[in-house]
């Protein structure tokens, strides 16, 4: 008899989404790829980096010709901001420009690792949310500068696998799951993942999406990593509803050991 599972929704802010994959558009050799490596990963939200990513000058190939804003979720983000002004600027404009309200913070700290500085992060957090924005904050993964941010009015907590674009995967399971633990909004694993078992370890843990962008877009096979990494985070997200088996030290048979012929 075939089990019934409830529908899984992944709910941000107000917005209610199928797919707990959320895709950049950064990095690959043409709005083509890109389009056709979204579709593959199922996802049904994607970044915009604003000052990177052309989706307004249509003299030149623009991203909305080949990905719809009206059939999936484009999330403005502030990649390539290094301070609060240039983040703050950004996000304004992009309320301007689409109306957008619900964004991606990014503020890095420096050009070498890439990693957010929390200061500027934290400030710009308050202030985007009392002009009304909805903030999915990339951040470190410490878990009182994690809790600190939800306590600003944080929408999403994004922590960081490993440094942008590494490859390297989960290097601090123990923070990620201690965010996990204290957050009462998404948490999603933002930036290190490299391949679909980092995200399907990300989803056990309990993470409620991660976002993958370069692992996809830098892959010899964009849309085909695309389509394992769809696979990898619904497997994870199944296996941590499941409930996994509990570690022990020495071994446990799998059949009984009474009434052995």
């Amino acid at each position: 008899m075939a089990v019934k599972l409830k529908k899984d929704f992944f709910k941000i802010s107000n917005i209610k989404l199928k797919s707990r994959l959320i895709v950049g558009t950064g990095k690959y050799k043409s709005f083509k790829e890109t389009a056709k490596a979204v579709k593959a990963s199922g996802a049904d939200m994607v970044t915009v980096a604003l000052r990177r990513v052309n989706i307004l000058d249509k003299k030149k190939p623009i991203l909305t010709d080949y990905l719809n804003p009206k059939k999936i979720k484009f999330l403005p983000n502030t990649a390539g901001c290094f301070n609060s002004e240039e983040a703050l600027r950004t996000l304004r404009l992009a309320r301007e420009m689409g109306g957008w309200k619900l964004v991606k913070l990014e503020v890095l700290g420096d050009k070498k690792t890439l990693y957010p500085n929390m200061i500027e992060t934290i400030k710009s957090t308050k202030i985007l949310v009392k002009e009304g924005f909805k903030v999915m904050v990339y951040c470190t993964d410490d878990p009182l500068l994690a809790k600190k941010l939800e306590d600003c009015g944080a929408s999403a907590i994004m922590p960081l696998a490993s440094p942008i674009g590494s490859g390297l995967g989960l290097q601090n399971k123990v923070n990620i799951s201690l965010i996990i633990k204290q957050s009462k909004v998404p948490v999603i694993v933002d930036a290190g993942i490299g391949t679909a078992s980092d995200a399907t370890i990300a989803m056990e843990l309990g993470c409620d999406g991660v976002l993958i962008n370069s692992a996809i877009a830098n892959a010899n096979k964009p849309t085909l990593m695309a389509k394992a990494f769809k696979d990898a985070v619904i497997s994870g997200r199944n296996a941590f509803l499941a409930g996994r088996m509990k570690k022990n030290v020495f071994a446990s048979p799998s059949s009984p050991i009474k009434g052995l012929i």
